[in-house]
């Protein structure tokens, strides 16, 4: 899907249809510190009893993205759904 880089929206910190560019939202660094990451580190190292086996079948056909939208006037950005999609593409 290509979408253009800049458009016109409602910015809802300015509470006008103002332009916004856009910018997808990369994953960010895990501390570690999740319930489930110290789950694991508590359990003995051989084997894993079943529970955190992989699901066969593989990742799935298409992944969800986030978007960001920055207002130009005040540059304060705003998120909205994510939506599934194969293919994520910028034009200008």
């Amino acid at each position: 899907m290509k979408r253009p880089a800049k458009f016109n929206t409602y910015c809802p910190f300015c509470r006008t249809h103002t332009e916004h560019e856009i910018e997808k939202v990369k994953k960010g660094k895990t501390t570690g510190l999740h319930w489930i990451d110290r789950q694991k580190a508590r359990r003995p190292r051989v084997g894993n009893m079943g529970k955190f086996s992989k699901v066969p079948g593989g990742d799935k056909p298409t992944k969800k993205i986030n978007v960001r939208y920055r207002c130009k006037t005040c540059s304060k950005a705003h998120l909205r759904k994510g939506y599934r999609i194969a293919k994520f593409e910028l034009t200008e």
